[in-house]
């Protein structure tokens, strides 16, 4: 018998949902409606060949997930890291003022309207 077979889906509790649907729309672009927001794997392959899902624990005691005092972190493929931060910026979102770049890829974090952490991940170009 099969189990599970892949990344189903993130949920949270926010605080103001309204808010944090149209936060979420106006600046990473989720056309989410009052029930959430599909992603089609396909298309984010077809952007990202490289991309995958992870899932992964953290001990309590991490320090990866701050300056968030959530217990999660979301993170979202995108096109051109750098580039989207510098808009995010200037458009007064919260950006943590670090990136990282490795075999894995282009990481870089915002911080939501409630304090969440959002990790933005540009994959590696599968052709280099």
């Amino acid at each position: 018998m099969a189990r599970v077979t892949g990344l189903g889906g993130v949920f949270y509790k926010c605080k103001d949902k309204e808010n944090m649907l149209k936060w979420y729309r106006t600046h990473l672009g989720i056309e989410a409606e009052d029930w959430g927001a599909v992603f089609q794997l396909g298309e984010t392959l077809k952007h990202h060949p490289a991309a995958y899902n992870v899932w992964s624990l953290f001990k309590e005691e991490s320090k990866h997930f701050e300056p968030s005092q959530s217990s999660f972190m979301i993170n979202f493929t995108v096109d051109n890291l750098h580039e989207l931060l510098a808009q995010l910026k200037a458009e007064g979102v919260t950006v943590i003022d670090k990136t990282e770049a490795g075999e894995f890829g282009k990481f870089g974090w915002v911080l939501d309207p409630e304090g969440n952490k959002i990790e933005l991940w540009q994959p590696p170009d599968p052709t280099v």
